[in-house]
């Protein structure tokens, strides 16, 4: 989810000269469909020196992961038609933003991600932009459509805002490999989603009901939606309620890990609340009928609190939760990877039942499971408590270099709980 940033960012200056891209490939590039683009050539495509913002993706990455290559090449940022207008990326104020990176050196193929939380297109940049770029993949992400604390004003419907995430990508994907065949005179030949929380649920809903765009994926603590439970709806509010009430049996009850009770505070403070609040007024605004998005931190017992809500009781929020809702139905190699001190998506009310899910519907001959020890939602914690957890940004790594074993002919390493070792660093992380 990861939603604790601005609402408004300032764009990062270039440090590389900035000049318009030279006439390579097989003609101009046109994104199809693209309401605007700006083509811009970087000396350096990566965070360090090129086009994005870095409050966008602060917080995902730990401290000490190392500074990023630098990537020449070609960046191309626009939108897509939308009405709303929540994202205020390069003096836009217009939502469906999206960027696209092309580096000089390619290897033929593309990856895209959707952002986390309620981010905008920059997001994974410095999570996975810089890894994929210097790797020679093409990058391409979206901010999924709608944006901020507020998202949940887009859409006529209950649900619709997050329904638009799901489109705005499979929108991205089809016109990012017509510009690679513009660039490069060929198409990607191989096409690969990844993505951290809701983009990792962007991901699996992807490699579900799109897998003929994609070679495989890779879920990073993707969301779990289901309309029967477990989901945000069905864990929040005990945990809410527990955390209020001093009841520390209730919160673990709600999936909770007890190991994770020294990281509660932070995310009651600055996740679990606004979470509960913001995507409530998503799936059921009627629920509180005209308040918007609840109130803040109430008390259990006050009336039309959060932490009293029940989902269970509510069928138009479970329906509305039925649009965007998860079967496991893969179409594609997926490769899931979760920390098992998550305290925003507790791991067994997560990517635990999500495996279930993918085993039920005989998918999991597509599938690999790595939950990973110690490893929690935002990595900037493991800078804050570096003896009790460990950064996922470099088991990521690992697991993308598994995917494309796996899509070259190599099994991957099984699915497995990896044990969070003795010396723990920014840039190892050893599956099996």
């Amino acid at each position: 989810m990861n939603i604790a940033v601005p609402l408004i960012a300032a764009l990062l200056a270039t440090t590389a000269q900035a000049v318009p891209a030279s006439a390579q490939g097989c003609g101009p590039l046109r994104v199809p469909g693209a309401a605007h683009q700006e083509t811009t050539h970087l000396a350096d495509l990566s965070t360090a020196g090129g086009r994005t913002d870095p409050a966008d993706w602060a917080g995902l990455t730990p401290a000490g992961l190392p500074a990023p290559t630098p990537v020449s090449g070609t960046q191309v940022d626009g939108y897509f038609p939308d009405s709303s207008t929540g994202n205020t990326n390069n003096g836009w104020a217009h939502d469906s933003q999206f960027v696209i990176r092309l580096p000089e050196r390619w290897n033929g193929g593309l990856v895209v991600a959707g952002s986390p939380g309620v981010r905008e297109q920059y997001a994974n940049d410095r999570a996975i932009s810089d890894f994929v770029l210097a790797k020679g993949y093409a990058f391409a992400s979206t901010d999924k459509g709608n944006t901020g604390v507020a998202f949940h004003r887009d859409g006529a419907r209950p649900g619709d805002a997050i329904a638009e995430w799901n489109h705005r990508v499979t929108q991205l994907t089809r016109a990012a490999k017509v510009v690679v065949a513009q660039r490069y005179c060929r198409p990607p030949s191989r096409t690969l989603a990844t993505g951290i929380s809701n983009g990792g649920y962007l991901v699996r809903w992807q490699l579900e009901n799109r897998p003929e765009l994609y070679d495989g994926g890779v879920d990073w603590e993707g969301t779990l939606w289901t309309a029967d439970g477990p989901n945000l709806l069905t864990f929040l509010p005990p945990a809410l309620k527990g955390y209020a009430t001093g009841d520390r049996a209730a919160v673990v009850a709600a999936g909770f890990p007890a190991e994770s009770e020294f990281l509660w505070p932070f995310h009651h403070q600055y996740y679990w609340d606004l979470t509960q609040r913001i995507y409530r007024e998503e799936l059921d605004p009627a629920w509180d009928g005209d308040r918007e998005a609840g109130t803040p931190f109430c008390a259990p017992g006050t009336p039309l609190c959060d932490a009293d809500y029940d989902y269970a009781s509510r069928p138009q929020a479970q329906r509305a939760v039925g649009k965007i809702a998860l079967t496991g139905r893969i179409g594609k190699p997926l490769l899931t990877l979760h920390g098992t001190l998550d305290v925003l998506l507790p791991i067994s009310r997560d990517s635990d039942v999500y495996a279930d899910m993918v085993r039920r519907a005989g998918r999991d001959g597509l599938f690999r499971y790595y939950r990973i020890e110690g490893g929690t939602h935002v990595d900037s914690l493991f800078d804050v408590f570096p003896d009790r957890l460990r950064p996922l940004t470099p088991c990521h790594r690992s697991v993308f270099g598994a995917l494309e074993g796996w899509l070259s002919g190599t099994r991957p390493p099984a699915s497995t709980t990896v044990p969070r070792p003795a010396v723990v660093n920014a840039t190892e992380c050893a599956l099996a």
